[in-house]
């Protein structure tokens, strides 16, 4: 996920947390289909080090879903898109209870590709647009997998 964020976020003057009390980060993800093939990155970071998965990062503070998906999107992968409606959410957890380590809410979201050639970005070692008939030699994380079944009948 990215580590570059606009100015003010993780600006917490407006969040009304207990002093000591944590909440889930929201994260965002783009569904981009280009020529019957879908926008992946290979992540070099956890959440999934190593796998295939649809492009996007954290949401910033005061950033609409939208924006920030087109955002991670160009970070990631150099391709711009626009970002649409949500198609899919799910959370990532590590961890349980006083010993969670990690908790992300991530919608993703249907995209149209604009413009630009995939490559590598941020925190994606690899990004390529990917087809159908390729999935399965691919480590590709299971959420993206069940997305892509699921929701667009892909792989």
């Amino acid at each position: 996920m990215s580590t570059t964020l606009p100015p003010g976020a993780g600006d917490t003057a407006a969040d009304d947390t207990a002093p000591g009390e944590r909440r889930p980060q929201a994260g965002v993800g783009a569904v981009v289909f280009h020529r019957g093939r879908v926008l992946l990155v290979r992540r070099a970071r956890a959440p999934n080090a190593g796998q295939w998965a649809i492009p996007g990062g954290r949401v910033a503070w005061g950033e609409s879903l939208r924006a920030a998906a087109e955002r991670e999107v160009l970070e990631e992968t150099g391709v711009r898109i626009r970002a649409g409606e949500p198609v899919f959410a799910f959370d990532v957890i590590e961890g349980s209870g006083a010993h969670c380590t990690r908790h992300y809410v991530v919608v993703d979201l249907a995209a149209e590709y604009l413009g630009g050639e995939p490559r590598g970005g941020d925190d994606a070692l690899e990004a390529r647009w990917v087809g159908a008939d390729e999935l399965d030699a691919l480590a590709v994380n299971s959420t993206t997998r069940r997305l892509l079944r699921e929701r667009y009948d892909f792989g």
